[in-house]
């Protein structure tokens, strides 16, 4: 497609003229996704006039798409039985994501304009907490029982009001609604009509609980390359489905707070990425210099203390200077490496590609490599040490301290950078922001210390 502005300034222009028949003929040419993006660059006046132009069908998928704060600028726009309309529409996840972004007030006077059934749907998803599978469910799916033919299980698919991409799966369960297993469509229509949904279920034991991480969901469809996956309660009685698409954009959603947190931006997450940026960037001072401000606290402690083990060492120094030199390569190594160990953390996490659960395999992996690169490292730095500063002032032991510092420092960074990211996730703390400093704080003291200390015993000082 052309770029969205090449696009965008032709529909401004008619709207603007008020050539409403013409806009409404560009927008109803363009896939949905790409109407939501000509709309997010219209001014709020231009965007609803503009929303208004497009079909139901067209509206509720751009609707959708919006950013929250303007999905709320639309409801500001719109009048009421229009905003109903499009809500009542909309999938029951996306619904309840919409109703968890806007303000306590005008959530419940909207609530109150919709029928009991979505008033229900609304309510009883937002008990759950936001990153629970719960919260994230349709809680509409295609159900059969046991005995249940394919034929009739066909019918009930056909007579399903769900959208073609929420239709992979039809589940099974027995008369109180406990769940027995799924079927994958295109094994339903392949089957005998006269079989029974018992005979064609499969995957048993595969679902979620409702108050599940929705990262569990999410890792199981990627690995089982599943169309859905059910959400059950306690009782293992069906509440609901996850579709595959909705954990990729979970993923998604995931790894974009991860990597803002990499950058120490994680702290306070507002609703959309648009009001984020926009805050740190032009808004009052006091709004980023909170958001930063702790996470550049600790290494800064970090560094004081770390400047407490050159001082105990300064007869080290001062005998032999050249020992400063290599100060910063083993510090800057480390935090490579440690950097790398988080970053690789973070997305394997995010991906589901890390168990938590399961972590000791994870951390001795990563143990290994990061042993592996200090022995490369450490033999590479050591060898230069010597050469360069070691043999021609007589002090070849200096390139040995440099050699096993540096293997250290990997070998610590490393384990590092998957240890503590891991014990923040274990006490339910923010990773992201928190581990890189005090990675940095640990690894610099201990890598410098053990330096130091070679130096001073090998070369007797």
């Amino acid at each position: 497609m052309r770029d969205i502005l090449e696009v965008t300034e032709p529909i401004r222009e008619k709207i603007q003229n008020r050539q409403l028949e013409d806009a409404k003929a560009e927008l109803s040419h363009l896939h949905w996704a790409d109407a939501a993006r000509v709309l997010q660059e219209l001014e709020p006046a231009e965007r609803a006039l503009a929303f208004r132009l497009l079909d139901k069908d067209q509206a509720i998928d751009v609707f959708e798409e919006l950013e929250a704060d303007e999905q709320e600028s639309l409801l500001e726009a719109l009048n009421d039985a229009e905003v109903v309309e499009i809500v009542e529409a909309m999938d029951p996840d996306d619904r309840t994501a919409f109703f968890d972004e806007l303000p306590a007030k005008v959530a419940s006077r909207l609530l109150a304009q919709l029928s009991p059934h979505t008033r229900d749907s609304v309510t009883r998803l937002l008990n759950y907490p936001e990153d629970s599978t719960g919260f994230a469910m349709n809680p509409n799916y295609v159900r059969v029982e046991r005995d249940t033919n394919a034929a009739d299980a066909l019918r009930a698919v056909r007579r399903s009001p769900l959208s073609e991409e929420s239709i992979g799966t039809v589940f099974v369960t027995d008369r109180q609604r406990r769940y027995e297993g799924m079927i994958p469509l295109n094994r339903l229509v392949k089957a005998s009509p006269s079989t029974s949904a018992g005979d064609l279920i499969q995957d048993e034991d595969l679902r979620v609980q409702a108050t599940d991480h929705r990262s569990i969901a999410a890792r199981l469809l990627r690995q089982r390359d599943l169309p859905s996956i059910p959400v059950v309660d306690r009782e293992n009685r069906l509440l609901g489905a996850i579709t595959f698409d909705d954990a990729m954009d979970m993923m998604e959603e995931e790894a974009s707070e991860l990597m803002y947190g990499l950058a120490g931006l994680a702290e306070e997450l507002p609703s959309t990425e648009m009001s984020r940026s926009e805050r740190l960037t032009s808004g009052e001072l006091v709004y980023p210099v909170r958001s930063r401000l702790f996470f550049l606290l600790v290494p800064l402690a970090g560094g004081f203390l770390v400047g407490g083990v050159i001082d105990q060492f300064e007869d080290v120094l001062a005998a032999i200077a050249a020992t400063a030199i290599f100060i910063p390569v083993i510090m800057d190594t480390g935090g490579n490496v440690g950097t790398q160990s988080t970053t690789i953390f973070a997305r394997g996490y995010a991906l589901g590609h890390i168990d938590v659960g399961h972590f000791l395999r994870h951390i001795f992996r990563e143990v290994r490599v990061g042993a592996t690169l200090g022995l490369i490292l450490g033999v590479l730095g050591g060898i230069l040490a010597y050469f360069w500063q070691g043999a021609p002032n007589d002090i070849p032991e200096l390139g040995v301290a440099v050699g096993i510092s540096l293997f250290i420092a990997a070998t610590l960074a490393s384990l590092l950078g998957f240890l503590l990211p891991w014990i923040l996730v274990k006490v339910g703390l923010d990773h992201a922001p928190g581990a890189n400093p005090l990675i940095t704080t640990v690894k610099d003291f201990t890598s410098l210390l053990v330096y130091f200390s070679l130096v001073a015993w090998l070369i007797g000082v």
